[in-house]
């Protein structure tokens, strides 16, 4: 199986979501720093935060990644589990959270990973899968849609304006 290498022009979107003093804060990463999974995790350790940070990458119109880094521990959940057979960043990803996967098994628009990652600031894993599966929304509406649940839509609008 040979994935394609996510490019600085893949990347439509890469932040990073954090709390401090109980209000939320979103910055826009430089699309390098999101290729490849261990920048991406060295990158979203810089930031600090209540509970940790999310770091939320969309590719190529096709999928997303969205992790939360806490200290060592990173939890990842993949938007698209089909990105698993495209994508270089998916497949890290994956690789990382030491995911099982059969090749013959994936579904399009089935989340894959970790779908209750976001639970403690009030975005259960249903519903999150929920967003994940909804064929009419691009990833960049999926993401919208999730900062709006978790409460940073605004700040998320800001950031990508300022980019």
């Amino acid at each position: 199986m040979s994935t394609q290498d996510v490019a600085v022009d893949d990347v439509d979107l890469a932040i990073a979501a954090y709390r401090e003093d109980g209000r939320w804060s979103v910055s826009a990463l430089a699309p390098q720093s999101a290729l490849e999974i261990d920048t991406l995790i060295a990158r979203l350790r810089q930031f600090p935060g209540e509970g940790g940070v999310f770091g939320i990458v969309s590719v190529g119109d096709e999928f997303f990644l969205l992790l939360h880094v806490v200290g060592q521990d990173v939890r990842v959940m993949i938007s698209d589990a089909a990105a698993l057979l495209d994508w270089s960043l998916a497949e890290e990803a994956a690789d990382l959270i030491e995911l099982e996967w059969d090749e013959d098994e994936i579904e399009e628009f089935e989340a894959a990973g970790d779908v209750t990652l976001c639970e403690n600031f009030g975005l259960d894993g249903a519903e999150l899968v929920m967003i994940c599966e909804d064929e009419e929304m691009y990833p960049d509406e999926q993401i919208r849609a999730i900062a709006k649940r978790l409460g940073f839509a605004n700040e998320l609008a800001t950031a990508i304006r300022g980019r």
